[in-house]
């Protein structure tokens, strides 16, 4: 009988051992390269990187492994995949129409993990592993160089900067109140970044229609889409996405580190590889009703620029950034 240590060192083995799979789409056949501690939704994510065909509009098909490849939550370590049997992939690229946060699953229940499960997941192998596979694989393409000297702001887009739910005629109808002047003023002392959890298309669409993407009174350093993050799991909440800031800092180590960088999203599980680094905004929903009297930007603004000047942005808790707002404004008006 094996010993739980022969047990535990196999599988170990068969979680990092690299797969070469074959998935065939449209008439041609397509290489992928995944590990066994990646799960469905990482492998969707790679078949997308070479189709873009996007991995909710995907459907795998695979011998004798039946509807287990449609739950993205489920390891590829645990299905009998060999390299020798080809994956067939049925889905449809979006080209004309930009459909992505309309007919994706709305987010609403978003949750805190316990202190203890998040230091695990922070520091867990495993998880290094996938973002050191991530800083290979996904390559951040600049829109403008980075600026010696200047802190980095990484930004989310929906319920963060957009309305994406509501109806309007008009996107900028669904812009959160003061963006324009949010940004102008960051940029003085940040390089900006916009990481959404939707696809590039999306990201530069929405951020064009915006008069985001080309605004003479800022520049953005970076977009970076969905197959930028990592799935990593918890012992309560399983497996989920985030948002690893490390593949940033490794990309352009020169500029950026865990101490000149604050994230701002509406989904504090996005933080989970940097929580010290990640600010939760308040969510902007229904526009049309909130557009006169939402000033989360203002003050954001404002403690941005208040904590600018430190050497370690780090050592911060931006989860109480509003009792720092508040303690500035009032020192700020006694003077």
């Amino acid at each position: 009988m094996a010993s739980a240590s022969s047990i535990s060192a196999s599988t170990s083995n068969l979680s990092e051992e690299e797969l070469t799979l074959t998935v065939k789409w449209n008439g041609k056949e397509y290489t992928v390269r995944v590990c066994g501690d990646d799960s469905v939704a990482e492998l969707k994510r790679r078949i997308c990187e070479l189709t873009n065909v996007l991995p909710k509009r995907q459907k795998l098909l695979y011998p004798k492994v039946g509807n287990k490849l449609a739950d993205d939550s489920v390891l590829l370590s645990q299905l009998p995949l060999k390299a020798s049997l080809k994956m067939t992939m049925i889905g449809t690229i979006e080209d004309e129409i930009i459909v992505d946060p309309v007919e994706s699953p709305e987010i609403i229940d978003d949750f805190e993990l316990r202190q203890e499960e998040a230091v695990d997941i922070k520091d867990k192998e495993v998880n290094k592993q996938k973002l050191r596979r991530r800083v290979n694989q996904y390559k951040i393409k600049l829109r403008t160089p980075c600026r010696e000297g200047k802190k980095l702001l990484v930004l989310d887009i929906d319920y963060t900067l957009f309305d994406h739910r509501s109806t309007a005629e008009n996107p900028l109808q669904l812009m959160r109140p003061y963006l324009h002047e949010f940004l102008t003023a960051a940029y003085a002392e940040y390089d900006i970044m916009i990481w959404s959890a939707t696809s590039m298309k999306w990201v530069e669409l929405k951020m064009e229609e915006l008069g985001v993407l080309n605004n003479p009174n800022y520049k953005i350093t970076a977009l970076l889409d969905h197959l930028a993050m990592i799935t990593v799991q918890s012992d309560s909440r399983g497996i989920f996405d985030c948002k690893p800031l490390g593949l940033i800092w490794a990309q352009f180590p020169e500029f950026y580190s865990s101490k000149n960088t604050i994230m701002f999203d509406d989904l504090r599980r996005n933080f989970v590889l940097n929580p010290q680094n990640g600010l939760t905004i308040r969510p902007f929903r229904k526009a049309h009703a909130n557009r006169e009297s939402d000033q989360e930007l203002v003050k954001l603004m404002q403690y941005l620029l208040a904590i600018a000047d430190l050497d370690d942005l780090s050592s911060l808790d931006h989860g109480n950034w509003e009792y720092y707002f508040e303690d500035s404004a009032k020192r700020c008006r006694h003077a």
